[in-house]
């Protein structure tokens, strides 16, 4: 089972920017999946970001929720007689919702942020545990 992407929220973010409306800038990171027995390892590369500036969860529908949102300050303390005249960088944001496969430890799941690298560690279930979560159901 493959690890797919779902709705990337393209439209708002498409009308803002046609729009001239916004002044959140909308980026989406490069992603690696790598797959191996034991687990789904996902990546992406977020340098400059630290760990309160990124969400992950798992949404009512069982969906990897991945959000990024890094404010940028205007710093013109201290400096008498600055101004700007053009400030852009604001903010930016990023949501990506993945499909889970039906085989990974939801209660396990483990993220860490690391020289720029978002690394997301999905583990599998294993044949045994497979067969211990079979449940029986009697007739009555």
């Amino acid at each position: 089972m493959y690890l797919t992407r779902r709705n990337q929220d393209f439209m708002p973010a498409l009308f803002n920017e046609l729009m001239n409306m916004s002044t959140v800038s909308y980026s989406e990171p490069k992603m690696n999946v790598i797959e191996t027995k034991e687990n789904y390892t996902i990546q992406y590369s977020v340098p400059g970001l630290k760990k309160e500036d990124l969400k992950i969860n798992i949404d009512h529908d069982g969906n990897l929720v991945v959000e990024m949102c890094k404010e940028t300050e205007k710093k013109s303390e201290g400096k008498e007689g600055v101004r700007y005249l053009r400030h852009e960088f604001s903010s930016e944001q990023f949501r990506n919702t993945l499909m889970l496969p039906e085989d990974i430890h939801r209660d396990k799941i483990t993220a860490k942020v690391e020289n720029g690298i978002l690394e997301i560690v999905l583990p599998r279930v294993t044949v045994e545990e497979k067969k211990s979560l079979m449940q029986t159901i009697e007739v009555q």
